[in-house]
């Protein structure tokens, strides 16, 4: 009997069974690598501390508070390591739970309020692009965050919306209680999304549909109640420092370039535009267009919450990555319901998304195959380097697996088939190729691509800090910064740092890791070269007592 794409979508029960089957490819591969430097690194350090020290209200990292993040994800964590062990398969664990969770959640809200084959559409171009698929793979807070923000939005909608009016105010308690866990998961900015979201949609709609105080109140309710159970408990430990702290930092966020992430405007554009392929190119030209007339005002909802977050974090003076990656469920809305439109006939398929989609997945494809040849002749590349550092780097034997070329290989087949069968406006054969395609060559890239581009970025420091824990010896890192040596080797360090370790009698060795190519003199400050690799050189100093008689041996 001949399955088709229509019979999947209408059996709700096998549509989950398919988004859960895709779903469970993000759990593979997740351990093959480190933990990156910094934020994954950060993060985990922050619930090794927590599950070593039994203190689960206080975020901190080296033992002292982090103020920048509150719990929520780390609490997650902590349970994850619990379960599989202080590694990185335990600290990712967390966002491969919620890759499925968004997954089954964009199908029945798609479901719910479109139709079974929107919902299902819906879930596969969002899990067939790129950087959605590549983040439900680490260990950062913004997956589990959007999650909540996005049914904070949803829940929002269907308030403003007035179609389920008996429920209206479950409904608003809801939007509340997932705000309210956005904000413990990453801070204020959780709240400050779907804030700007509701203003810019409510000044579009010139306020008409303005909610009643009643539903303001139980919306207020849900996000102070989630707050406050946190709030009471950190208060009553640490007092109000922390609110101090938040406002400080988020206004330090907005205002200055922190931690060197200063980008031009239009490089969050740049990053939504080639990472979120394919719904990004076929998603362009509905951004731009007029709103499409949708059930609960929803396509405008999702313009809204799109540009709001794009603009909003185009403003920020600190630019990062996944700062942007509250645009990418909306981005996928907006280009699953322009596919469901082209299948069910009621729009064209435009020439800019059909040739789009064909450029810049090849092109993709290239750049991964690029990637590929260049670690494959990693040697030849180094020689062309001046920076020590990088070149230094770059000279490390790696034994690529020949797979490794499969990842661009697979996502080049699939840009072809996919355009075929955009080109037949086969919709539900183009989201399973795409999906397929692009899950399978991500998986691979994690077996092949990213342990060979960890080693050449961190995994020497990592391998140094690591036997460090192992020979119970003091180690920091020197004019770079550094998470690594906290997490993999256990390491506190003093607030004073480097002038204490740079002169202080100890009665143990002391070993400093620092890039190759410092400018600095090791002998000045009694430190001798140990070993390079990678670009990182690990330093040791004796201790004065351990000098002295080794001078009266000799």
């Amino acid at each position: 009997m001949k399955i088709s794409f229509n019979d999947i979508a209408e059996n709700k029960r096998w549509s989950l069974l398919l988004l859960t089957g895709l779903g469970a490819l993000f759990f593979f591969g997740i351990g093959q690598t480190h933990l990156f430097d910094w934020d994954e690194i950060n993060f985990a350090e922050s619930a090794r501390e927590m599950k070593q020290t039994g203190d689960y209200l206080r975020v901190q990292v080296n033992y002292e508070p982090f103020w920048e993040k509150p719990p929520f994800f780390i609490w997650m964590q902590v349970a994850s390591m619990k379960l599989f062990g202080v590694n990185a398969f335990a600290a990712r664990f967390p966002n491969a739970i919620f890759g499925i969770l968004y997954l089954i959640t964009i199908y029945l809200i798609g479901r719910k309020h479109f139709s079974p084959k929107f919902g299902l559409i819906w879930a596969l171009v969002f899990c067939g692009s790129l950087l959605p698929n590549a983040y439900f793979k680490s260990g950062i807070i913004d997956p589990s965050f959007n999650f909540f923000i996005f049914l904070s939005v949803y829940f929002m909608i269907r308030v403003i919306s007035g179609l389920d009016e008996e429920k209206r105010g479950q409904l608003a308690l809801l939007s509340g209680v997932f705000s309210g866990f956005s904000v413990i998961t990453k801070g204020p900015v959780g709240f400050l999304l779907l804030g700007l979201t509701l203003f810019v949609y409510l000044v579009i709609k010139r306020f008409k549909p303005f909610p009643k105080i009643k539903y303001i109140l139980a919306f207020l309710g849900g996000l102070l109640g989630i707050i406050m159970v946190w709030l009471t408990m950190e208060f009553s430990q640490n007092g109000f420092e922390i609110i101090r702290q938040f406002i400080a930092y988020q206004a330090e966020l907005f205002s200055s370039n922190v931690a060197g992430h200063e980008q031009p405007f239009y490089y969050h554009f740049v990053v939504v535009f080639f990472g979120c392929f394919p719904i990004s190119i076929i998603a362009i030209p509905y951004l731009l267009k007029k709103r499409s007339e949708t059930t609960m005002d929803f396509h405008l909802w999702m313009l809204c919450l799109f540009w709001g977050v794009l603009i909003l974090f185009s403003i920020v003076t600190t630019k990062i990555i996944h700062y942007s990656s509250m645009t990418w469920v909306p981005l996928s809305f907006v280009a699953a319901y322009s596919l469901y439109l082209i299948d069910s006939k009621q729009i064209q398929l435009s020439r800019f998304v059909k040739w789009g989609y064909l450029s810049l997945g090849i092109l993709l494809s290239l750049v991964f195959l690029a990637v590929a040849y260049f670690i494959g002749n990693n040697y030849e590349f180094a020689e062309k380097i001046a920076d020590p550092f990088v070149a230094a780097s770059l000279r490390q034997d790696i034994n690529l697996n020949p797979l490794a070329f499969g990842v661009g290989a697979i996502l080049l087949t699939g840009t072809i088939l996919g355009f075929i069968y955009l080109r037949k406006t086969k919709i539900g054969h183009f989201a399973i190729t795409t999906a397929g395609s692009i899950m399978i060559a991500l998986l691979i890239a994690c077996y092949t691509l990213l342990p060979a581009i960890e080693k050449f970025s961190q995994r020497p420091a990592i391998e140094f800090y690591k036997r460090s824990h192992e020979e119970n010896i003091k180690i920091v890192t020197f004019q770079f910064k550094s998470y690594g040596q906290y997490f993999y080797a256990k390491t506190e360090q003093r607030r004073e740092e480097m002038d204490w370790f740079l002169i202080a009698d100890v009665d143990e060795p002391l070993y400093l890791v620092a890039k190759q190519g410092n400018s600095w003199n090791p002998s000045k400050f009694k430190f001798e070269l140990v070993e390079c690799n990678g670009g990182f050189c690990l330093y040791r100093r004796y201790p004065k007592s351990w000098i002295d008689m080794k001078n009266q041996e000799e």
